[in-house]
C-alpha cells in the first residue's frame, strides 16, 4: 500500500521551469520533429508571450510538456510534443493527475490541434469533452497570394499597395542594418503610446518586441523596417518555421501613410517568405475589426484550435 501511495503522488515532485532564451535548444529538439499548423507551438511565440502566459515546461516520459496560466483562463497544458505513441496514454494520465492536484486549472488542454484531438478520442472515447475555440482560430494564407495580390478578390489590397508605392519616397531595411533595431523599438513605443484602445496584451506585446529584437539571430527572426523620407514608418517581425509555414508575429505601421499595411504585408512576404507555402497571421481574438482585416486578405483556411477535458 505504501508503494502504491508513493506512485500515486509522483506529481508532487514534478518541477516546471519558467521558459527562458537558453531553453530554445531543448525546444527545438522536440518541436523540430513536429509540423504544427498553429502558431502556438513555435518557440518564438512561447518566448515572446512567456510573461503574459506564465509559460513553464517540464519533460515527462521523454515528451515536452508546456503549461500556461492566463488571466481568466487559468492554468492549462498545450499538447505534449515529441511523445512516443506507446507512451501517450501514460503521459495524458499523468497530466490529468497534475490538473486534479492544482486548483488553478480550469481546463486540461487548450490550443489543441485537430489531429491530436483525434488521438485523444481514440484513447479516451466518450470521456473526451471538447469545444472549438473560435476566437483563437489561426488565419492561414497562401504565400503566393499575398505576394501576387492577383484577381478581383485582392483588387483593393493591390490599390492600397500601389497608392503607397506611388506616393512616398520609401526605403526598405533589414534588421541586420545599423540602427534598425533601435528604430523598430522606438516605433513600437510610439505605436503603443498612440494606441486607440487600452489592452493589457498590448503592454506585453511591447515588452516582447523590446526583448526579442536584440536577440534576432538566436531566435531566427526575420524583420523588415519601412522608412519614408528617412523616418521609420512601420516594421514587421516574422519567422520561417519550416518549408511549409511562416508566422507573422508583429506588424506595425503608421496610418498617416496611406497603404502602409498593404505595402508591409506584400513586401515582407515577397522578400522574406517567397519559399514557403503558407503564412500564418495568427488569430483575431474575437475582435470584429481584426477579424474583418484578416478576412480581407482571403485566407485559404482557418486553423482550428480546441479546448479539451477528459472526464
Amino acid at each position: 500500500m505504501e508503494n502504491n501511495n508513493k506512485d500515486n503522488r509522483w506529481y508532487l515532485i514534478v518541477s516546471f521551469k519558467k521558459l527562458d532564451i537558453e531553453d530554445r535548444e531543448i525546444f527545438q529538439k522536440y518541436i523540430g520533429q513536429y509540423e504544427f499548423g498553429t502558431y502556438e507551438y513555435s518557440f518564438l511565440t512561447l518566448y515572446f508571450w512567456r510573461k503574459m502566459l506564465n509559460v513553464e515546461f517540464t519533460i515527462i516520459d521523454d515528451a515536452l510538456i508546456v503549461k500556461k496560466n492566463e488571466l481568466q483562463k487559468g492554468s492549462y497544458f498545450i499538447q505534449p510534443i515529441g511523445y512516443k505513441e506507446e507512451t501517450l496514454k501514460n503521459i495524458i494520465d499523468k497530466l490529468r493527475e497534475l490538473k486534479a492536484s492544482d486548483s488553478s486549472f480550469k481546463n486540461l488542454f487548450r490550443d489543441i490541434e485537430l489531429p491530436f484531438l483525434y488521438k485523444l478520442m481514440d484513447i479516451y472515447k466518450d470521456s473526451v469533452c471538447f469545444c472549438e475555440d473560435v476566437d483563437n482560430f489561426d488565419y492561414i494564407y497562401n504565400a503566393s497570394d499575398l505576394i501576387a495580390l492577383k484577381g478581383k478578390k485582392f483588387h483593393g489590397k493591390k490599390n492600397h499597395y500601389n497608392q503607397f508605392v506611388g506616393s512616398y519616397n520609401y526605403e526598405i531595411k533589414d534588421i541586420s542594418e545599423p540602427g534598425v533595431i533601435k528604430d523598430c523599438i522606438d516605433f513600437a513605443q510610439f505605436w503603443y503610446d498612440n494606441r486607440l484602445e487600452d489592452d493589457v496584451q498590448l503592454e506585453y506585446e511591447l515588452e516582447g518586441i523590446k526583448e526579442v529584437l536584440p536577440q534576432y539571430e538566436v531566435l531566427g527572426i526575420k524583420c523588415m523596417a519601412v522608412y519614408v523620407d528617412g523616418k521609420i514608418a512601420g516594421f514587421t517581425i516574422g519567422e520561417k518555421v519550416n518549408s511549409n509555414m511562416a508566422i507573422i508575429h508583429v506588424e506595425k505601421g503608421d496610418f498617416s501613410y496611406n497603404g502602409i499595411y498593404a505595402f508591409i504585408n506584400k513586401t515582407f512576404a515577397e522578400r522574406y517568405l517567397s519559399d514557403v507555402k503558407c503564412i500564418n497571421r495568427q488569430e483575431d481574438l474575437g475582435h470584429k475589426g481584426l477579424r474583418k482585416a484578416k478576412m480581407s486578405y482571403n485566407p485559404v483556411k482557418l486553423e482550428r484550435k480546441f479546448i479539451v477535458d477528459i472526464i
